[in-house]
């Protein structure tokens, strides 16, 4: 057949299958994204049936997915606002990064993987998924709610811890000089701080450039912005995400409103590509021989971001079952995990098994993640209806 012709089909029957998934999420009023995933892994790379002829175009189809879901995160919130949750949530943020890169070097080290292993699987098990969290807030109609920012404030300092993480890294395996790797982290910074410097001064003048009373032309505008300072932010070592994030809180008022309800279908349809091509991309006959230490790692590191969750959230004085919404939230690995895993295979600086333990265990916390996420609030209600002494059982849900 036609290779042209085969990866219509495939694609046609990608998203149609998609549009089945969700719908069977609805009915049982959860989040689509663990179906997305799991779909993904039966009909990928060494599934029951292998859908190579999209895999080219899912790839970048994903990336696009997760640069539309944080360009619309961003779009809820204003430059103010991210200052503040950054300086109150900055302690969270180091908490946050010691308790959950500490099991995974334990276990590097464990698996005599050396202290290159250990850094590289570290970095997999501290930071957590922008775009699934992105994902499950709004499928669960959580953006207004009081936990939020301390939750989005978490991820943008994993987001910019990363563009410190990611250039030492790459310079590690490469085998370059500590003085390369810092000039290189010099860049990033450098870079994050002329975007926050433009969100928080020129957010108007970027929201006149982008606003069009067309909205095609309105469409168009932001559409190929959010792309170009992705990709900009790229280039430069820093995360394309953490890029479509600072757009989007750049871009403020009537123009931001616009915005979301023009790129909500985008985002929905890419976001879900995303997600789908993960599994594609994922070998199964990879994942037995290392699935204990995954689920070893999974419950331990589920329960240390919930303990960060909570505790950021207590911080800012909110109750009970608000914390327990951040924590939760929080437990979702993704993109970020399997990039760190990619540079280290592909530099053939360590094992193979470290690969697979790292799919085998972003599998496990995306499904988990969303799951806990959609379970929680009744769990949590359930638990406070069973001890109603304590002071949070009369506290207002946020």
């Amino acid at each position: 057949m036609d290779p042209l012709a085969l990866a219509l089909i495939e694609l046609g029957a990608v998203v149609f299958a998609l549009g089945l998934l969700a719908r069977v999420a609805g009915r049982i009023s959860m989040s689509p994204i663990p179906l997305y995933l799991l779909g993904g892994l039966v009909f990928g790379a060494g599934g029951l049936v292998d859908l190579g002829g999209v895999r080219e175009f899912s790839h970048l189809a994903g990336e696009i997915g997760v640069i539309l879901l944080l360009l619309l995160l961003g779009l809820e919130y204003t430059a103010k606002e991210l200052f503040t949750g950054l300086r109150r949530s900055w302690q969270a943020g180091v908490v946050d990064a010691v308790l959950n890169i500490i099991p995974g070097v334990g276990v590097a080290l464990l698996l005599g993987w050396g202290a290159l292993g250990a850094i590289v699987l570290g970095g997999v098990t501290y930071i957590s998924s922008s775009g699934i969290v992105a994902k499950v807030i709004t499928d669960l109609g959580r953006l207004g709610n009081r936990e939020t920012p301390t939750i989005l404030s978490i991820l943008v300092f994993e987001d910019l811890a990363m563009a410190i993480y990611l250039p030492i890294l790459t310079a590690t395996l490469a085998g370059v000089s500590w003085l390369g790797g810092l000039q290189t982290v010099a860049v990033s910074l450098a870079v994050i701080t002329v975007v926050l410097v433009v969100a928080l001064r020129l957010g108007h003048q970027v929201s006149r450039a982008v606003h069009s009373e067309n909205s095609e032309v309105f469409l168009l505008n932001v559409m190929g912005l959010a792309l170009l300072v992705a990709g900009l932010a790229s280039a430069m070592q820093v995360s394309a995400a953490v890029g479509a994030f600072m757009l989007g809180i750049a871009i403020s008022g009537t123009t931001a409103h616009l915005a979301s309800r023009l790129l909500e279908p985008l985002r929905d349809l890419f976001a879900a590509i995303f997600f789908v091509a993960f599994g594609l991309n994922t070998d199964p006959r990879s994942i037995p021989p290392v699935l204990g230490w995954a689920l070893l790692l999974a419950l331990v590191t589920a329960l240390t971001k919930i303990a960060t969750g909570w505790w950021a959230a207590a911080r800012a004085g909110i109750a009970v079952p608000g914390r327990a919404r951040a924590g939760v939230a929080l437990i979702p690995r993704g993109e970020f995990s399997i990039v760190i895993a990619g540079l280290a295979v592909t530099s053939g600086a360590v094992s193979n098994e470290l690969a697979a333990l790292a799919t085998a265990y972003v599998l496990l916390m995306a499904v988990i993640g969303p799951l806990a996420a959609r379970f929680v609030e009744p769990a949590v209600g359930a638990l406070l209806r069973v001890r109603p002494g304590r002071k949070e059982a009369t506290a207002p849900v946020p």
